[in-house]
């Protein structure tokens, strides 16, 4: 066997690992999920649609599971808001506020249908962080937690706090899809 035919095998078999290990984790009787509006048990307004519109955005991304309505899927995805935190983070040192902390909480609950039972139930938060200058393109703080400050990061722009709040939800949406994907 010459070099190359051993590694297009070698390759083959890697790529074949790599699909095994996304796809794999899930049971193979589940083929779909339903993801009903989150409840929202705070009084922060809007939260209950913009974390469904992620969560169902971070699935239809992934395509790992199809997602369709209660009636038809396989699983179903629940998931309660239960406390929103908006907290001083960092200070100077005479001890001013100078950035908040912006987090959402929230209980989910992944229900497999067929065999009537709760295959996760945990507790995740996501944050985001914003400063008081009203402006985060140029407020000299990663609002997003991605490496990059104001003019090297192309999406930092906005309201701070409504910024804050969709990068606590998109981080929530991330790690309940990865904890789906990872956790069989």
């Amino acid at each position: 066997m010459n070099k190359n035919n051993i590694f297009i095998i070698l390759c083959s078999l890697f790529s074949g690992c790599i699909y095994y290990s996304m796809a794999g984790s899930i049971p193979a009787h589940i083929t779909s999920i339903s993801i009903p509006i989150v409840e929202n048990q705070t009084a922060e307004f809007g939260m209950s649609e913009s974390v469904t519109e992620n969560l169902l955005l971070k699935f239809n991304e992934e395509n790992i599971l199809r997602v369709t309505d209660e009636e038809q899927a396989t699983s179903i995805l629940r998931g309660t808001i239960v406390r929103v935190t908006d907290a001083p983070y960092t200070f100077t040192k005479e001890e001013a506020v100078t950035e908040y902390r912006f987090t959402v909480h929230m209980k989910v609950e992944w229900f497999d249908v067929r065999d009537d039972k709760v295959l996760i139930e945990k507790e995740f938060s996501g944050w985001g962080a914003y400063g008081l200058s009203g402006d985060i393109s140029s407020d000299a703080i990663d609002n997003d937690g991605d490496g990059l400050i104001d003019s090297e990061d192309d999406n930092e722009f906005g309201d701070p706090r409504e910024f804050a709040t969709a990068v606590a939800v998109t981080k929530i949406a991330e790690d309940v899809l990865n904890e789906i994907m990872t956790s069989w």
